[in-house]
């Protein structure tokens, strides 16, 4: 079977059974979903987690659905075992306090063992072995019913295998796995810790338990039982595919080995022949696939969390791609590849393929050229190591290899064996681990959340769901529910102190979808509260950061009552601000083209900035035009609205669901102005008519990473205010130049061209007479020992006037005759040497890179070059005159060898 009919069987499995009833397919939710512990969807389940976590009620009891997953702390293991993989689709039937143990273990059971010709998988029933958690007597005895296995049949694992959890307190559960028997050339009878002998394929989760501390696998506190049963599952699509089809491991699969036929086609290596290119040409199928369907859920390259990932994939399958002999652009060849077999199923890399292509063929360009300069970096790091006398590349220099210039460590570990150096892989490592800690915490406090949501979940569990009102009022009586200090419940907050509050409703809008938080206050019998930030650190539970104003707040009493206001100047520069990213957006999609996708957005009152996937700058007449088409929308005062409808009626009704975003599979909101013009899921809060957006003032495009540009703008009465600063700056300029506004552009010009000329003729005198004191030291030159040598000094000059009088000074000597040329320039504490040689002192064994080696430490830094010319810095200046005196010493010592 291909690996579409697998899908397929999967789906049609669930969502028409009649033993436990139909499940509701629930189609793949984006790689990429608003959770700060997430970088990417890893599970089939993690769509699913507010419904697990208490924190929403599910529209249907039972799901099933084929989810897109990213996974990459083993991304050095991919092609190098049958398992590894980044990019993969799990498949999982839900249930929601419906069926349990029984009900998930009957299901599975039958698809996988069920005939071929009637719909199933067709394993035989002699390799299939069922796990469960030892000391699971009722899912023992459940296996034993449903299948008739014996008891030595369904093997029994701790719970590092079969026990999950989400890694913190809360639900939890037992697992059962159904692993199948490859056979003895696998690997030994009975080791069930051999997975390429025993490969688990699909892995059930009864979900029973809530846990309240979870610090290891193995090691986690059972409170009690969950209110409602769950049964999550996952059955890993790779996996079945190999196995049906007869392969030897994922690589081989029907939508992946195209890509290593090609790759071979290309480079004329040949699978099976060698390990080592076994493993570079799995690694290009994995990477190029999986960096496929990341662009395509909106992910840029870049240097930070998913951008760079994406590129550390690209930069992977194209160095493999290298490193098997291929020098020509690789991905143009292999990503259409791709995409032809992922693209029936998911059409999106058919529609967004120029976008797709642009972001991934431009990467690999920049990586090329990287290749060039990083490999000049690399080689000089590796010679000063070696000139120092060691053996290892610092973990500092590999870092900023990495961090820099975009090398891949295990490219600089290949590089330095080929080089006879080792690297201090411990040091690069933990340089790593604090960048990404750094990032964690930026994240974090960006978000304004706490890494541990406990508090929060237990709020949201006591009290339920916040009554969010921001599109219906600006203000509301409400009642304070809990009041926090550094994430934690506190008894009062007093005045000056910052702290958090949480309110049974509110008319404050919680930061969300690009838009900044409301701003406001909280007022209470006997003080007021300043509203600094509002965020929803769990779903449906809105908090409010404060610091006290007047009084103080205590958690009861004289802060019974509570009345929120929102300043309503901020909600409507807020307003004006988001509806015109909206129409921004629709402005570049229309100069540009439909390829044009936001990539992410943020809008404050009077300003709006939008990233968006594009590979190469614009020219200002297209940025001019965007504006215009914005301004164009205001003033025919297109109408805006807003309804709810399912997440396929939206797609269907040609509404674009933006990148990152999370969207509720059975309700959400769809904002449109004028009509088809702009359609877009969105949250926020928005104008009615376009033309109360006032003005959209497009003040900047610019590159935010490699395929993304940014566009910013100002809107509203900051838009008038920042053209007002414009017209002041020209009407300033105009009086100083007594010009008019239309000329102003040529004075300036011409100014600027004068200016330049003049700079030009200051630089020529100022060469000239520098240069017309070279006869005068060059007639100075001393004779060492047959040698002519000049070691002159020379105030104010830098280092490439240095330069040019020392090849001056040593075209002036006779040129038959041994000549050394050493001038020292110091300017502004800072020194600059230049040593220039000529062949018959070469010929004698004299090296300008001796001289300016030796001479370097002296002057409090380094330099190097070849045996004719060398330079270097420093930033000693007391000690230029004494450097001077060194080197006829040197020569000395050079043509006596004394």
């Amino acid at each position: 079977m291909d690996t579409s009919e697998i899908r397929r069987r999967f789906v049609a499995h669930f969502e028409r059974n009649e033993t436990v009833g139909a499940h509701t397919p629930v189609p793949s939710a984006s790689l990429l979903l608003d959770d700060p512990n997430l970088l990417f969807v890893n599970a089939g389940m993690v769509p699913f987690k507010p419904y697990f976590l208490g924190q929403e009620t599910p529209a249907y009891d039972r799901a099933v659905s084929v989810q897109k997953c990213v996974r990459t702390p083993d991304i050095e293991d991919v092609g190098k075992t049958t398992r590894h993989g980044t990019f993969f689709e799990m498949c999982g039937n839900f249930s929601f306090g419906d069926y349990f143990k029984q009900g998930a273990i009957e299901l599975a059971w039958e698809l996988v063992t069920k005939p071929q010709s009637d719909g199933g998988w067709g394993f035989e029933e002699g390799r299939l072995y069922p796990s469960i958690l030892d000391g699971d007597d009722e899912a023992l005895a459940l296996w034993k019913k449903v299948t008739g296995l014996p008891d030595d049949r369904i093997i029994r694992l701790g719970p590092k295998e079969n026990y999950w959890s989400m890694g913190v307190p809360g639900p939890g559960g037992p697992c059962s796995e159904i692993l199948y028997d490859r056979g003895p050339a696998y690997g030994p009878d009975g080791d069930f810790s051999a997975e390429d002998r025993y490969l688990e394929f699909w892995n059930l989760v009864f979900m029973q338990d809530e846990l309240s501390a979870v610090r290891s696998k193995e090691d986690f506190d059972i409170s009690g039982s969950l209110p409602k049963r769950n049964i999550d599952t996952g059955m890993g699509l790779e996996r079945v595919a190999f196995l049906t089809q007869g392969v030897e491991n994922m690589y081989e699969i029907d939508v992946m080995f195209p890509v290593i036929e090609k790759a071979m086609q290309l480079t004329g290596r040949r699978y099976g022949a060698d390990p080592v290119d076994d493993v570079r040409l799995r690694v290009v199928a994995d990477h190029v696939r999986s960096s496929m369907m990341l662009i395509a859920d909106g992910v840029t390259p870049g240097n930070e969390a998913r951008g760079y990932v994406l590129r550390r994939l690209l930069r992977r399958a194209v160095r493999s791609m290298r490193l098997l002999g291929y020098e020509d652009p690789a991905l143009p060849e292999l990503m259409p590849v791709s995409r032809d077999r992922m693209g029936e199923t998911y059409a999106d890399l058919h529609t967004g393929w120029d976008r797709i292509s642009r972001v991934a063929f431009a990467e690999e360009e920049a990586f090329r050229k990287t290749l060039q300069s990083g490999t000049q970096i690399f080689d000089l790091a590796a010679t000063r190591v070696r000139d120092a006398g060691e053996s290892r590349l610092s973990g500092e220099s590999a870092f900023a290899l990495h961090d820099t210039y975009g090398f891949p460590i295990d490219l600089t570990l290949e590089m330095a064996s080929e080089a006879g150096l080792g690297v201090d892989e411990d040091g690069f490592r933990s340089l790593m681990a604090e960048q990404r800690e750094r990032a964690k915490a930026d994240a974090r406090a960006k978000r304004g959340q706490h890494a541990d949501t406990g508090v929060y979940r237990s709020i949201l569990d006591e009290h339920g769901p916040t009554a969010w009102l921001a599109y219906e009022t600006l203000e509301t009586e409400s009642r304070p529910l809990a009041l926090l200090q550094g994430g934690a419940p506190t008894a009062s907050l007093g005045h000056g102190e910052v702290g958090e509050i949480v309110l049974d409703r509110t008319p404050f809008y919680a930061e969300s979808g690009g838009q900044a938080a409301d701003a406001g206050i909280i007022e209470f019998d006997g003080g007021r509260l300043e509203v600094l930030d509002v965020q929803r650190p769990v779903r449906g539970l809105v908090v409010h950061q404060v610091r006290v104003v007047d009084g103080e707040l205590g958690s009861g009493g004289d802060a019974a009552v509570l009345h929120a206001r929102v300043d309503p100047e901020w909600r409507t520069g807020a307003r004006q601000a988001h509806s015109g990213t909206h129409v921004v957006h629709a402005a570049l999609r229309q100069v540009l083209g439909p390829s044009a996708l936001q990539s992410g957005s943020y809008n404050r009152p009077g300003y709006l900035r939008l990233d968006f996937g594009w590979t190469t700058a614009l020219a200002p007449e297209q940025v001019r035009d965007i504006e215009q088409v914005s301004n164009e929308a205001l003033r025919a005062d297109l109408p805006v609205g807003w309804q709810y409808m399912t997440l396929e009626e939206a797609r269907d009704w040609g509404a674009l669901a933006l990148f990152g975003e999370t969207y509720d599979n059975t309700k959400v909101r769809v904002v449109e102005i004028g009509g088809p013009w702009s359609r877009e899921l969105c949250g926020g809060t928005h104008v009615d008519h376009a033309s109360q957006i006032g003005t959209v003032v497009v003040t900047g495009e610019s590159s935010v990473g490699s395929g993304n540009r940014r566009i910013e703008a100002f809107t509203g009465v900051e838009g008038f205010a920042y053209l007002a600063r414009e017209r002041d700056v020209v009407n300033r300029l105009t009086g100083l130049l007594k010009t008019q506004p239309d000329d102003l552009v040529g004075r300036v010009g011409d100014l600027v061209e004068r200016l330049r000329q003049s700079e030009k003729e200051l630089e020529r005198l100022r060469l000239g007479q520098l240069l017309a004191g070279g006869a005068q030291v060059a007639a100075g030159a001393d004779d060492v020992h047959g040698v002519k040598v000049v070691a002159h000094r020379v105030d104010g000059a830098g280092a490439g006037d240095v330069r040019t009088l020392a090849l001056d000074v040593r075209g002036r000597l006779p040129g038959d005759e041994p000549a050394v040329v050493v001038v020292v320039g110091a300017a502004d504490g800072k020194v600059s040497v230049v040593a220039a040689v000529n062949d018959p002192a070469r010929a004698r064994g004299l090296s300008a890179n001796d001289l300016v080696r030796a001479l370097g430490p002296l002057l409090g830094g380094r330099g190097g070059g070849k045996d004719d010319v060398a330079q270097g810095g420093g930033s000693d200046v007391a000690r230029v005159d004494e450097a001077l005196a060194l080197v006829g010493t040197m020569v000395a010592e050079t043509v006596t060898g004394r």
